[in-house]
């Protein structure tokens, strides 16, 4: 049962929790800054840490945990399996991975289904698919196909991905890059029909951009996209790694605007928050470009991952988890958007997932998204920044209502002593 009153105590950096993050900064390659949190369980919308003080959890990684933290209906699928197989590779068949890829093409009204694992595999793997389509169906010249992007993405950060970024600290130092890649601004057609020409073969976009600091675009842009590459027989790539699966409300969040794209681009909630799965979704004339030996992935579709997004296809189709993000997103932005004003700039987003803007300075003089997470943490709301000024709330799917208020009331309070 869910206690909520008190906030929690601030992190404290007790003997036990140095001696985790210590490990941590000595051993592993300093590629994240994460919160002085040292999670050892959780359950539902919460995590507790090594010391025993409980975070409501509003980052939910970033999607993946959509479901909430060991969702019994998807971790007793995970036990079962476990007893049976977990691995075979693709060199073999295995018993789930038909009806996994047919339940998702399913839900995606697609024909086919490519599994991998990480989302950056999934975006990658849909480049080269993009490529090869370009070359195959579309009649593109070997090495002339290019792909439009939109400023201010983000994919993942592979070479090829952080090669089309305009993020200067992805790109810095990493060089050369990966050509055939063209930006364009998010949110205006325009700039994207000066942009495509004979050889673009697919227009690769996030429907909101979430690391971007949950940019909704206005509600003509995306039907201008579809409409502007079914004209030119471009594919239109929708990332819906994070959007995606019930997040925004919707099972996909191109739904809100009546879009259907060529290429769903799947993977972090899918895997039920319990192992990495992706995939790529497409027709058979899109996906039936490869052919045995031009891509692969030795965990790809494992019997493991295959059975716990079996599961997760069967529970988005049931609607439950849309219907909560719709009703429980509308009541978290009401709650959100009374702070502006009161040391909120701005509130974005749709469904459980919000980008809120807090003020850059306060009475004690400037501060960062990274100083409001740390308030927060002190006061058991585990949120992340991006961006400067600029806060993710994007909570399990299976909070309440009351833990949305308790969030929000910390919010306000950490606002305060700003």
């Amino acid at each position: 049962m869910t206690i909520l009153g008190a906030p929690a105590s601030a992190p404290v950096a007790t003997d036990r929790t140095q001696a985790a993050i210590a490990l941590v900064e000595k051993y592993a390659a300093h590629n994240y800054s994460p919160l002085p949190v040292v999670a050892a369980s959780a359950e539902g919308a919460w995590i507790t840490d090594i010391d025993g003080r409980r975070y409501l959890d509003c980052l939910a990684a970033y999607s993946a945990v959509n479901f909430g933290h060991r969702n019994p209906e998807i971790t007793a699928v995970a036990h079962a399996q476990l007893d049976t197989a977990t691995l075979v590779s693709r060199a073999f068949q295995s018993d789930n991975l038909g009806p996994f890829c047919a339940a998702l093409a399913q839900l995606c009204g697609k024909d086919m289904v490519l599994p991998m694992n990480s989302g950056a595999e999934a975006v990658e793997s849909g480049l080269k698919v993009a490529r090869k389509w370009g070359a195959e169906v579309k009649g593109v010249p070997e090495g002339r196909a290019n792909i439009i992007v939109a400023d201010n993405n983000f994919h993942g950060r592979t070479i090829s991905i952080v090669s089309f970024s305009s993020d200067p600290v992805a790109r810095h130092g990493f060089g050369p890059f990966t050509p055939g890649f063209r930006s364009v601004p998010f949110g205006d057609p325009e700039p994207l029909v000066a942009a495509i020409d004979d050889n673009t073969v697919a227009v690769l976009l996030e429907p909101i951009q979430g690391e971007a600091g949950v940019i909704v675009p206005p509600d003509d842009y995306l039907p201008a996209v579809r409409a502007l590459c079914s004209e030119h027989n471009v594919l239109m790539i929708a990332d819906e790694i994070q959007s995606g699966l019930a997040r925004t409300g919707y099972t996909f969040a191109g739904d809100r605007w009546g879009v259907v794209p060529d290429v769903y681009l799947l993977g972090k909630a899918l895997g039920g928050g319990v192992v990495p799965l992706s995939a790529v979704v497409a027709d058979r004339e899109i996906l039936g470009v490869l052919h045995p030996g031009e891509h692969g992935s030795t965990f790809g579709g494992n019997p493991l991952a295959a059975a716990i997004g079996t599961t997760v296809v069967s529970m988005l189709a049931r609607g439950e988890f849309q219907a909560r993000s719709a009703e429980l997103g509308a009541h978290l932005h009401r709650r959100l958007q009374g702070l502006i004003g009161d040391g909120v700039l701005a509130v974005r987003g749709l469904g459980l997932w919000a980008g809120v803007d807090i003020e850059p300075t306060s009475s004690t003089g400037p501060q960062t998204g990274r100083e409001m997470s740390l308030r927060l943490a002190g006061r058991g709301v585990l949120v992340k920044e991006t961006h400067g000024c600029t806060l993710r709330f994007a909570p399990p799917l299976v909070i309440t209502a009351e833990e949305i208020d308790w969030a929000v009331c910390q919010f306000a309070a950490a606002l305060r002593e700003a």
